[in-house]
């Protein structure tokens, strides 16, 4: 389902196996868990890295386990239940005291595509994988920190126009130029994963103060972050 490993200072979360890697509430409290886990050992250096194994990065929430819940209002309870679920993951990487990064090794779909926007710094392959936001083609409304996500992270009307409302698949070099990810120059997972660990290492060099880096980070996106019930204050020490 997914493993943590820590590196020297680095910690690599991984969405292991090669299936779609859908969040299903198994899944979400497993990542969760994993988020607390680098969050009670991080010491100043600490970096968090996010890949996954196989075609997808995550292609959004277990739709086929909402859809057998035989019934249209238990299928909704059951979407209901993976939204607010999600939630906290959102919340436990903007609160995390490290930079973090997502490799993307492949596709991010929908909730997908949300968590690698929670991290600090996006990476794609230029020679697969695409962002796509499937909520306007399925007929789904954006829950409202997923819209809160999109305006405090993509910072243009023409690119969340170009995610959110077209049902556009957008690869790397255009994800990249729309200024949605930070890098699409990497044409393997070995090399989208080694650009996250250079970058990775380079930031741990500077030894901050992970309580100070994320509280920085939520004062960025206050109206998101209070949404996640998150507030920015911390009292620093030297």
């Amino acid at each position: 389902m997914c493993t943590l490993e820590k590196r020297g200072d680095i910690f690599l979360l991984t969405l292991t196996g090669d299936d779609e890697h859908r969040f299903h509430p198994d899944t979400i409290a497993s990542v969760l868990s994993l988020l607390e886990q680098a969050k009670s050992q991080s010491t100043r250096g600490s970096v968090l890295i996010t890949t996954a194994h196989g075609k997808f990065f995550s292609n959004g929430f277990d739709l086929a386990w909402a859809q057998s819940a035989g019934s249209q209002t238990g299928a909704v309870n059951r979407m209901h239940q993976m939204v607010e679920s999600f939630k906290p993951v959102i919340a436990a990487l903007f609160d995390l005291p490290m930079p973090t990064i997502a490799a993307l090794n492949g596709h991010a779909a929908a909730s997908g595509l949300m968590f690698a926007l929670s991290h600090d710094y996006v990476f794609m392959r230029n020679d697969r994988g695409v962002l796509y936001m499937s909520e306007v083609d399925l007929g789904m409304p954006l829950p409202d920190y997923f819209a809160a996500m999109f305006a405090a992270k993509i910072g243009t009307s023409v690119a969340r126009r170009e995610l959110l409302l077209s049902g556009k698949k957008i690869k790397g070099e255009e994800a990249v130029a729309l200024g949605i990810v930070d890098s699409a120059a990497h044409d393997s997972v070995e090399g989208v994963v080694e650009a996250s660990v250079s970058l990775g290492e380079s930031l741990a060099a500077k030894k901050w103060n992970g309580e100070v880096y994320a509280s920085i980070r939520k004062s960025l996106y206050p109206g998101l972050c209070a949404m996640l019930s998150l507030t920015a204050k911390v009292a620093a020490s030297p």
